[in-house]
């Protein structure tokens, strides 16, 4: 009996094993440029057998300052890695299917060995990268060198590089460390130390995952008022009744201090338009909570006065924009009308 895992990481495991899918088909890593001819920043999306995000773009960059264009089929990573993963997902299902505690920690070595030679690998890679320049380059810097960081920020040039873990890079990790802590406890229950429980674990892991799950929030943030300018009309954001934020698809948030200065951003911008993952409103009855703008109600009357002059205020719910159009006389709009 002292070589079977709980009941409970047998569990656990099995749920590890399987979040692994997931890092199969999401991007386990990505790296962010960003410059002032580029306000929305290019990415690079690394995946299990391929790249994604702004390749072509990043590529054509590259060609100037002597640096390799990026092709999938020059990575053999791009080969092997989807079968790697894969046999990690079988293995740990094997191990809580046949409950042997033996074959669960040879799973979790070869799991943390596997992932300290990938960021090695990486590593190298960038090194590679960075430094073997094409001679004959338009663009040549004595003693520059462009290797990306391994994680982390870097200023290339005019260029600042964020080298970070994208989702499934954070389900590997979140995975691997709740893997740890069930070995670590079944190699402390298998000497009998009773007061390491399955409690602790659970605890631990739990905490992590909410850790992590919020870290991964890509609503609305907190706007600083008072502090915060205007990404239109560089205003300070004072008024905490109008106004809003926009996020593109790579996360980046834009403040706004009037609803006219969004729909104005949003005109003005084609980039950022077509990438918009969302549109948030403050609510005018409950300052500082946002509401998204396909589904608030929204109000016009020139009795508002609103910084910009948009005249406009969102509401949650719509018994809380009636109250209101009754005391200041107001017209209902919808968002299609305002940010044609």
């Amino acid at each position: 009996m002292n070589n079977r895992l709980s009941t409970t990481s047998r569990i656990i495991t099995v749920i590890c094993a399987l979040s692994l899918i997931g890092v199969l088909f999401l991007p386990i890593w990505r790296i962010e440029l960003s410059a002032p001819q580029y306000p929305e920043g290019l990415g690079l999306k690394i995946y299990a057998g391929k790249l994604g995000g702004d390749v072509e773009v990043v590529n054509g960059l590259n060609h100037y300052i002597g640096m390799r264009t990026l092709h999938e089929k020059d990575f053999v990573e791009f080969t092997v890695l989807p079968y790697i993963i894969g046999a990690f997902v079988l293995i740990g299902l094997v191990a809580a299917l046949l409950n042997r505690r033996w074959l669960f920690i040879t799973w979790v070595t070869g799991y943390l060995l596997f992932a300290l030679v990938a960021l090695i690998d990486f590593y190298r890679w960038e090194y590679d990268y960075g430094h073997n320049l094409d001679p004959s380059a338009p663009i040549q810097v004595p003693g520059m060198s462009y290797q990306p960081p391994l994680i982390g920020y870097k200023q290339l040039l005019n260029f600042g590089a964020w080298s970070v873990p994208d989702t499934g890079g954070w389900i590997f990790t979140g995975a691997g460390v709740i893997m740890v802590l069930i070995a670590w406890f079944e190699l402390r229950r298998r000497t009998k130390r009773s007061f390491t429980n399955v409690r602790t674990v659970l605890t631990t892991a739990a905490i992590f995952i909410m850790v992590f799950a919020s870290s991964c929030s890509t609503g609305p943030q907190p706007i600083q008022f008072g502090k915060d300018a205007c990404d239109f009309c560089k205003m300070t954001i004072l008024d905490q009744r109008f106004g809003g934020e926009v996020i593109t698809g790579k996360g980046k948030v834009y403040r706004f201090d009037d609803i006219h200065c969004i729909s104005s951003f949003l005109r003005s911008d084609h980039s950022v338009k077509t990438n918009v993952a969302g549109v948030y409103l403050l609510d005018y009855g409950t300052p500082t909570k946002f509401v998204q703008a396909q589904t608030g109600f929204l109000l016009t009357s020139g009795e508002l006065h609103s910084p910009m002059g948009s005249n406009i205020a969102a509401f949650a719910t719509e018994a809380g924009r009636e109250q209101c159009k009754q005391q200041v006389n107001g017209k209902n709009v919808q968002w299609n009308e305002i940010n044609q």
